[in-house]
């Protein structure tokens, strides 16, 4: 029998804010995180806007010498997860640690690390490759220092599913308690890839976004202008529990963890199938593991990335799955503010569906001008919108064919 989980902290770093409260602000005043990029000079690329942290200030979390070793990725992932623990007020004694573990995920791991230590290499000067390169670089070693950081000595682990690994790691972690082999769980997904090989390989592929001119209007989700994702960077920490750990502890709540479903597509490396058969298979899964009817779900933050082919077919994908339903869903993409967070989206989008089910909030989709007449559901055009909701769904979809999804509802004891 499966165990309740429950979520007990929230942390966040994201293009439109240093905490979850900023986020959280930004996006459901319609605010854009998007910019030119200043991580390097773009010049030469076709895209040179990006979603970035802004003023984030690494030695609030850690120090000097830390902040020279450790990649972005590791030190966003530090900050978000120290955020989510003091929200929680979870502490780990040696009593409990080895039922405490971690999962962050992240699509890529440290790509600015990597790039920095081939140019030594090229320059033909080995004695500048750090010794803290390859820790620098591995994606687990996010999860590793928020371990040891916290003493978190239970699983640990780290989802490496593309676009989809914060909610998958967030979905591991939710079975591993649900199941009985931790009591609590840190967990979410980072990123920190806004670098000359990341941009530069999207462009190539024809992914990103080029109207570099309106950096705000970039990220158009569902509308007939879209013309690529905005490339961002961001973190986003849950800390999850078993329901009587919780509440022995006296822990506040935020909203329970029901439902988690994932699936492959067997189609294409990068392209999702027609239909986007995958995402609805991934969605039904995570219905029946929450033990739902499809009218129980009120709101989904969609993968919505602002790309014409995921768009059109994760509309059809809800359709198939939510039938007559689907009309009477709200459904939007914070990607038309935050920009594509890669691996870091699911964590923050998880988050955002949780607020909105706390607060009676669902945050737009803005830029949403001239609708694709294909796109056709109700996206919360341009406005945050009041609205009682019990049950929320958030949907990650990531190259290889990867289809991750939550459902978080609004707690009762």
């Amino acid at each position: 029998m499966k165990r309740r989980v429950v979520v007990t902290g929230l942390g966040a770093l994201t293009p439109v804010g240093n905490s979850v409260g900023e986020s959280w602000e930004g996006v459901i005043s319609g605010k854009s995180g998007i910019g030119p990029i200043t991580k390097f000079d773009s010049t030469t690329h076709k895209s040179r806007i990006a979603g970035e942290i802004k003023n984030f200030d690494p030695l609030a979390f850690v120090d000097k010498q830390e902040v020279r070793r450790l990649d972005d990725f590791i030190l966003y992932a530090i900050a978000a997860s120290e955020m989510a623990m003091q929200d929680a007020d979870l502490k780990i004694s040696p009593e409990i640690s080895e039922r405490v573990g971690v999962i962050v995920g992240s699509a890529i791991g440290g790509l600015s690390t990597l790039e920095r230590e081939i140019r030594h290499l090229w320059e033909n000067n080995l004695r500048k490759v750090s010794p803290f390169a390859v820790p620098s670089i591995l994606a687990n070693l996010a999860s590793g220092h928020v371990s040891i950081r916290f003493g978190a000595k239970g699983p640990i682990n780290c989802a490496v599913t593309a676009c989809a690994a914060g909610t998958s790691a967030i979905g591991d972690a939710y079975k591993t308690i649900a199941y009985g082999d931790a009591d609590a769980m840190i967990t979410g997904g980072v990123e920190a890839a806004i670098t000359p090989l990341a941009v530069a390989g999207f462009c190539a592929m024809r992914a990103l976004s080029t109207r570099n001119d309106e950096p705000l209007k970039a990220s158009r989700p569902f509308d007939q202008g879209r013309d690529g994702f905005v490339i961002a960077e961001g973190c986003g920490i849950l800390i999850l529990e078993e329901l009587s750990f919780a509440q022995k502890r006296g822990a506040r709540i935020y909203a329970e963890l029901i439902g988690y479903g994932t699936s492959s597509d067997a189609f294409h490396m990068a392209a999702p199938p027609p239909g986007g058969e995958g995402a609805a298979r991934s969605m039904q899964a995570a219905i029946k593991d929450a033990g739902l009817n499809t009218t129980d779900i009120d709101y989904i933050n969609a993968h919505g990335t602002s790309t014409p082919l995921n768009d059109l077919y994760e509309t059809q994908a809800i359709k198939t799955v939510f039938k007559d339903h689907a009309k009477k869903l709200m459904v939007s993409s914070t990607k038309s503010m935050t920009g594509h967070m890669l691996g870091g989206t699911g964590g923050a989008e998880a988050i955002f569906t949780i607020k909105a089910i706390e607060n009676g909030i669902i945050p737009p989709t803005v830029n949403l001008e001239n609708p694709d007449a294909e796109c056709d559901l109700d996206y919360v055009p341009n406005t945050a919108r009041k609205a009682q909701i019990n049950t929320g769904m958030s949907n990650s979809f990531g190259f290889g064919g990867v289809n991750a999804v939550l459902i978080f509802k609004k707690y009762l004891a």
